[in-house]
């Protein structure tokens, strides 16, 4: 009963502050309306829980290697809820690691073999789809070459015949001072059709981006390599329900 009201809870709060940003990764790189068709609106768990398992992880870490709690998953997810003051963190993890059990659980933790996309599927709270398929048809960067500081538009669009599954868009950079750049967005599972999307990126140092902390993109004159892939699940991930649907490349150039 207490699970159950959790995630009645956690729909009302998804209608209201769950965001199709995922796994953001650089400041520079936004997502602009589209004028293609979208997936269309509907109430759904699936980015709230997202962001939930993208907060639940690294607590999950910190408990595991700091306090050693590996009892039950009651008790660890009971102690994920006391540390961050969520109860609907708690019951997620709860219903995740009661799928999965408590030392396989513990396992994928410590050795960081899990991403959210998965963590949220396990829940039953993103949608699957295993013969799912997405197509490049369109990928244009504008404009081709331009000077520090100029926004440049990635304007692209897949076609999938069978529908996708619960996914993710990952835009990344190669830059001619080595340092990548890039960012992913969630995809919701979506039927059949073509969707199109528009990112920009602005040639301009990152102001979140602390020198002494990491390395920053400084945009050099040269040619940065664009690659764009829609994938079933994280892109990269060795999990079930996961692949790269497909994959486009591009480029522009920053002349001074």
């Amino acid at each position: 009963m207490y699970k159950a009201l959790t995630c009645v809870l956690i729909a009302l709060v998804g209608i209201t502050s769950a965001s199709n940003v995922f796994n953001v990764k650089s400041y520079n790189i936004q997502q602009v309306a589209s004028p293609f068709a979208q997936p269309e609106l509907r109430l759904t768990l699936c980015p709230t829980c997202i962001d939930i398992a993208d907060r639940s992880i690294n607590v999950l870490l910190e408990l595991i290697l700091d306090t050693g709690i590996i009892g039950s998953c009651s008790a660890l997810c009971q102690a994920l809820g006391q540390k961050t003051g969520s109860s609907i963190l708690a019951t997620v993890c709860d219903l995740v690691c009661d799928v999965v059990g408590i030392d396989e659980f513990i396992k994928m933790i410590d050795k960081a073999d899990i991403d959210p996309i998965w963590y949220c599927e396990i829940a039953k709270m993103c949608a699957i789809n295993d013969h799912g398929d997405a197509k490049f048809t369109k990928f244009t960067i504008a404009p081709a070459s331009g000077p520090k500081g100029t926004t440049f538009t990635f304007d692209f669009a897949y076609t999938s015949v069978n529908g996708t599954g619960t996914g993710e868009l990952d835009i990344d950079i190669q830059c001619p001072d080595k340092i990548p750049i890039g960012t992913g967005f969630l995809l919701e599972a979506s039927k059949a059709g073509t969707y199109g999307q528009k990112v920009t990126v602005k040639a301009e140092p990152d102001p979140h981006c602390d020198p002494t902390q990491e390395m920053c993109e400084e945009w050099l004159p040269g040619t940065y390599n664009v690659t764009i892939q829609v994938c079933n699940g994280e892109c990269g991930s060795k999990h079930p329900h996961s692949a790269i649907y497909d994959t486009v490349k591009g480029s522009f150039v920053l002349t001074k």
